[in-house]
């Protein structure tokens, strides 16, 4: 009998040819609709290109499945309201192609694994629910209500509840997600890990104890028109490319923008709207004003050094740089947090950032006389040991210049998956609040649990102690997105039954529990019809904006079932009659599960009218209008560390990285077209100088090491890529080199991984494997 093991590399060490260019100086424009059209040409039904092209973001039609960036309130384009990388995730979803039992009876688990992430995702739509059994090698047909009893009766032999663990992915509805974590907590567990631990957890635990709300506090509006945009660790013309439209207006109504990133992006440089041939035949709008190209993790002691100069301008200056009333009225904290400052060690700062006065003093200028300054980050910010620390330095900045709770102002954590967001106010979260379990209690006649459950770090740990039995995944490729790949496989493989509800198939289909299930769900573009009635769902955006989503393409397969009827159904299997939610009343429309959230979350009266407002609907936000429910209704300064890490000569600090074919652990194709590096993945950008060193050349074949708590880890086969990068520092992207993240690194306070600090070494390989 074949085993099911991983191969020794969970991605193939197999290059691909790769090809070499330059770097953009500019984004989007007449490159980003061929790259799109071609997509979708490539992998849609003709048919469906047009019809997905008209309604996504647009009002009454479907919210985009990649990132949360918010649409216009008001002036949305008929023209089409989607980026490059939407359209790939749209081509993505809707494939043509689908996965039928003939496809998993000619494949093998073991056959399957030898095929990068890249040619699994491609493989098409998963028609019907799969089975694996207990040392099979091939996946098998099952019905739905079968896969529901293997659930249940899994669930229900367990000696605990806390032995089983419910992932959630950004993707899912709010719909969905209040009835998961509902039936997670009737079910008796708070394991509800999701992939806000993995990226924005350092932001909502940082603003949180600072300004008393885990969310930004700005519009689109005050991006607009603020004076000054302090874009930190986010790369857009990627990762969010809809919010350079946004930065385009800012810089049309006379804002500055100052880009920190260790890599110039060609997003933050220059953009070519797409929608306007005047710009298009002009070149495009520059957004930039100044880019600094700081060093992996120097950013406390950048923004330290600002704050310190900005001190010094007030000293010289008194009472026309600090916003005093506002610190005196509206804050706490301030003496300690001064007094921190003026005992700076200035040189080791400069040394952690590798800026230079210069280059600070220019920020400083353009933030001294203005409070209408917003700071945007992203993983760049949250994804280190002191992450938490970033964001509350961050926060100390907006504080002194009273630039929170005004027009123009505040904070903008760029969210990621398009209802991650959505899915925490839904109550997806391991440390939920009390107020909100005793709503639950109070709404629904059971006592949740009341201790906190697992976060992802927590979760894998636990698989790997066989601690947990059960591991069930609303959405996601879980594998392939959390750290240390080996371990987290070794440890998914030590549980008795896996679950991935999905659209496609993914790594993590292939890395499983003794027994295995894989439950087909309908795509955001695809119409769920129940009762002769046309369902919607709703998400909630970056800005914290409710509004509805309604798919427009026919199901690729009739044995699709939407998350929300997964999960009614999942509940009906597990608890029977014994339940007192009425699950079958949520199962007639999606009206009487908004109805249920309505009654149990702030914010949501009147939701089944408001929702249907195409707009949407704002969410209160109390830091946004100045107030702050923190337990003393202040503002919080706070004292934050530098980094702690120290590299040696031979030392580099990695971070991984997207490419521009790739959305999360979804790989589009192969080129990285802003950054001139094109059919392959498996590479590391590094400082020309540190290569010649190191003894290395272009296209040097490496292995990278990295160390930590006395076990090492290994990423074979790498292609050296020399690029503007800071000395010390490497890149590599992930899902490639995440086996080289150590699941025991973790921010302080979020347990968000390190995956952008990770100190490796590098070894000249024989050559690339065949």
């Amino acid at each position: 009998m074949k085993d099911k093991r991983p191969p020794q590399s969970l991605t193939p060490e197999k290059f691909t040819g790769i090809k070499l260019g330059k770097s953009k100086k500019s984004a989007v424009g007449i490159p980003a609709i061929v790259s799109s059209l071609n997509h979708a040409k490539m992998y849609m039904n003709p048919a469906d290109v047009l019809k997905t092209m008209l309604n996504i973001n647009q009002k009454g039609g479907f919210d985009c499945p990649g990132c949360a960036w918010p649409d216009p309130d008001d002036d949305r384009s008929s023209l089409g309201e989607y980026c490059e990388n939407g359209m790939k995730a749209i081509a993505e979803e809707a494939a043509k192609n689908v996965l039928y039992p003939s496809f998993f009876e000619k494949y093998s688990l073991a056959e399957l694994s030898t095929l990068s992430d890249f040619q699994i995702g491609k493989k098409g739509r998963i028609a019907q629910p799969m089975f694996l059994d207990h040392n099979a090698t091939h996946y098998k047909p099952i019905s739905w209500d079968n896969a529901f009893e293997i659930i249940a009766q899994e669930l229900n032999n367990l000696a605990s509840p806390d032995e089983a663990a419910f992932y959630t992915s950004g993707r899912t509805s709010n719909e969905a997600a209040f009835l998961y974590q509902l039936f997670a907590r009737q079910f008796g567990t708070n394991n509800l890990p999701d992939c806000s631990n993995m990226c924005h957890e350092s932001s909502g635990k940082a603003l949180s104890q600072t300004l008393g709300i885990g969310k930004g506090s700005v519009t689109l509006n005050d991006i607009h028109h603020a004076d000054v945009l302090l874009i930190i660790g986010q790369n857009p013309g990627t990762n969010h490319p809809r919010m350079l439209s946004a930065l385009e207006k800012c810089k049309e109504n006379g804002g500055k923008i100052v880009s920190v990133n260790p890599l110039a992006e060609a997003g933050l440089t220059n953009f070519v709207n797409p929608q306007s041939p005047t710009k298009i035949l002009r070149g495009g709008t520059k957004l930039s004003d100044l880019f600094l190209p700081i060093k992996i993790n120097g950013d406390v002691a950048f923004l330290k050094l600002l704050l310190s100069m900005l001190y010094e301008d007030e000293q010289n200056e008194p009472n026309k740089i600090f916003d005093w009333d506002f610190i005196a009225q509206k804050t706490t904290g301030f003496d300690a947090f001064l007094a921190n400052l003026k005992q700076l060690d200035k040189a080791f700062c400069y040394r952690q950032c590798g800026l230079t006065q210069a280059q600070i003093r220019q920020v400083a200028d353009m933030l001294k006389y203005t409070h209408k300054i917003i700071v945007c980050w992203a993983m760049g910010l949250t994804q280190h040991e002191n992450a938490v620390d970033n964001i509350r330095e961050v926060v100390n900045l907006l504080l002194l210049k009273g630039a929170i709770g005004k027009p123009g102002a505040g904070t903008c954590p760029v969210r990621g998956h398009s209802n991650v967001q959505g899915d925490r106010t839904m109550g997806i979260w391991e440390e939920p609040p009390q107020s909100f379990l005793d709503s639950i209690q109070k709404n629904f006649g059971f006592v949740p649990p009341q201790h906190h459950g697992y976060s992802v770090v927590d979760a894998i740990t636990a698989m790997d102690k066989q601690q947990l039995k059960v591991f069930f995944a609303m959405g996601g490729n879980f594998l392939s997105a959390t750290p240390d790949t080996e371990f987290t496989a070794q440890a998914l493989q030590k549980t008795n039954l896996t679950v991935q509800v999905s659209t496609k198939l993914n790594r993590s289909h292939l890395i499983t529990g003794k027994r295995a299930l894989i439950l087909p769900c309908l795509g955001r573009t695809e119409k769920d019809l129940r009762n002769n009635t046309e369902q919607f769902v709703s998400v909630e955006n970056s800005m914290g904006i409710v509004h509805q989503s309604k798919g427009v393409l026919e199901p690729c397969s009739p044995h699709l079932l939407s998350e929300t009827e997964i999960v009614i159904r999942l509940a009906q299997a597990t608890f029977g009659n014994q339940s007192p939610v009425n699950w079958a009343l949520y199962a007639q429309h999606n009206d009487h599960i908004r109805l249920a959230i309505e009654k149990t979350i702030p914010g949501f009266t009147d939701y089944n009218y408001k929702v249907r407002i195409k707009e949407g609907f704002y969410l209160p936000n109390a830091a946004r209008e100045g107030k702050f429910n923190t337990p003393d209704g202040k503002a919080h300064f706070t004292v934050n560390k530098l980094s702690t890490l120290e590299l040696k000569p031979n030392e580099f600090l990695m971070m991984t990285i997207r490419s521009h074919d790739q959305f999360n652990t979804t790989i589009y194709g192969l080129d990285d077209r802003y950054r001139g590096i094109y059919n392959e993945r498996r590479i590391v950008m590094m400082n020309e100088n540190d290569m010649k060193t190191a003894g290395l050349t272009k296209l040097s074949v490496v292995n990278l090491y990295s160390t930590f708590n006395g076990r090492t880890r290994e990423a074979r086969k790498f292609l050296v890529v020399p690029y503007a990068i800071p000395q010390q520092c490497v890149a590599t992207y992930f899902p490639e080199a995440n086996s080289l993240v150590p699941v025991d690194n973790y921010a302080h306070t979020s347990k968000t991984p390190c995956s952008k600090s990770v100190i490796v070494t590098l070894e000249k390989s024989e050559g690339p494997k065949e």
